[in-house]
């Protein structure tokens, strides 16, 4: 058995121009995404000192795992509810879970 991890982390920054019926989409989206397989987390956050901007970030236990999320009906809903809530297209990250590496 392998000590190495391969942690997909994204996170998906969304500007509301409607921030209630935004917030709606993105809570579904976030439960829907917790059953997905290979999730190990997901969270979304509220920017304090900006209105209507929204984070989400995911974990997930490969690489693999997030690729097939980003083509999964959950994520094609949700791309789709957003249509006329966001002020312009989000900003997507893909990120190294460099913290769960062995760091020696």
């Amino acid at each position: 058995m392998s000590d190495e991890v391969e942690l997909a982390v994204v996170s998906m920054r969304f500007d509301a121009a409607d921030p209630a019926a935004l917030l709606g989409v993105l809570s579904k989206y976030v439960v829907l995404t917790r059953m997905e397989p290979g999730c190990r987390n997901v969270d979304l956050c509220q920017s304090v000192l900006s209105p209507g901007r929204f984070l989400v970030v995911e974990k997930w236990d490969s690489p693999d795992h997030q690729r097939a999320h980003f083509d999964s009906a959950v994520m094609v809903e949700m791309a789709q509810s957003c249509t006329g809530l966001l002020t312009a297209a989000p900003d997507i990250e893909l990120w190294d879970g460099a913290s769960a590496h062995d760091l020696r």
